[in-house]
């Protein structure tokens, strides 16, 4: 479990998502998506970046893994710490790289705090502390691989996190309740591919946001929604892969939250513009906001625990 990450002396922590990046081989439309990143990074000051998968196209792509480094080079610029996990297209069959050496690229690259448990299943398992002011570990997050396509032959479809996955979560969960003393640490799980709860927080009523196509889920539900609501650390999920859906729900004490596509490379819907996905922790709270910073620098507010500060405008000339 990493320390490099903290809480701000106001007692806040604050991540951009990007998801759905896409890059292919540093064409116009890959320049527009570096110029949103900026945009954003310049905006917001986050204490984290994350990548949500779908970093890259990889089948449309000459070189995967220089397209990998080009991807992250406004994160790894930025001199914030960055972390990733794998989507489907990352490393495609055919395209002439694995999961694996995705991996390991995005590990190397500068600022990164992307990591990997080796012993279980995909690519990219890991977590990290975030510290509270007196140094002790007072938030955790949790980055999974949610695999690309369906190992098994009778399922079709895309993969989920698998039980080995969700077993090393609960053992991670575990340890960071001895060190919260006995309480849950609040956490926040980002991954790809979205678990099929998603459906349900959208049909409660709950959601704020958009849905423009269907949930693009496993077809089996794997258990990794049942096991945080057991252990109950944690508060927030962030996904990525359906471009046109950024909706946000509860279901069952726990935010289940898309991100905002940040790739033009790629599939979008007329109207929709390309943005990011911001998060704000507070220390010692389980509440957290969230809100939405577009191409054009709106910021779409959907939901949040408290107002937002002067630093978060509704609309920024960017």
């Amino acid at each position: 479990m990493g320390s490099s990450l903290r809480f701000r002396k106001d007692g806040t922590f604050k991540i951009v998502q990007f998801t759905d990046t896409h890059w292919q081989n540093g064409e116009a439309e890959d320049q527009l998506t570096r110029s949103l990143m900026e945009r954003v990074l310049k905006a917001e000051r986050p204490d984290l970046i994350v990548f949500t998968g779908d970093l890259i196209f990889s089948l449309h792509c000459r070189d995967p893994l220089s397209s990998v480094r080009e991807v992250v080079s406004a994160a790894a610029e930025s001199g914030i710490p960055w972390a990733a996990v794998l989507g489907n297209h990352d490393a495609e069959e055919g395209c002439g790289v694995s999961r694996e050496a995705v991996l390991r690229e995005l590990m190397a690259a500068g600022g990164s705090v992307t990591g990997h448990e080796p012993g279980i299943g995909g690519w990219g398992n890991y977590d990290h502390a975030v510290l509270g002011v007196d140094g002790k570990p007072a938030a955790s997050l949790y980055f999974l691989d949610s695999g690309d396509y369906s190992r098994v032959d009778r399922i079709p479809g895309y993969g989920w996190i698998g039980r080995d996955q969700t077993e090393w979560y609960l053992s991670r969960s575990a340890e960071h309740r001895k060190l919260g003393g006995g309480e849950p640490l609040p956490s926040l799980a980002f991954f790809h591919i979205p678990l099929p709860e998603y459906n349900a927080a959208w049909e409660s009523g709950s959601c704020s946001g958009n849905k423009h196509e269907r949930v693009c889920c496993a077809e089996v539900n794997g258990g990794f929604f049942a096991a945080m609501a057991e252990a109950g650390d944690v508060i927030g999920t962030f996904c990525g892969h359906d471009h046109i859906n950024d909706y946000s729900g509860e279901w069952l004490g726990i935010r289940l939250s898309y991100g905002r596509a940040s790739g033009y490379a790629t599939y979008g819907r007329e109207g929709f513009q390309r943005g990011a996905r911001v998060i704000r922790l507070t220390e010692g709270s389980r509440e957290f906001e969230s809100w939405l910073r577009l191409e054009d620098g709106t910021v779409e507010r959907q939901w949040a625990s408290e107002a937002l500060d002067d630093a978060s405008p509704q609309h920024l000339n960017l």
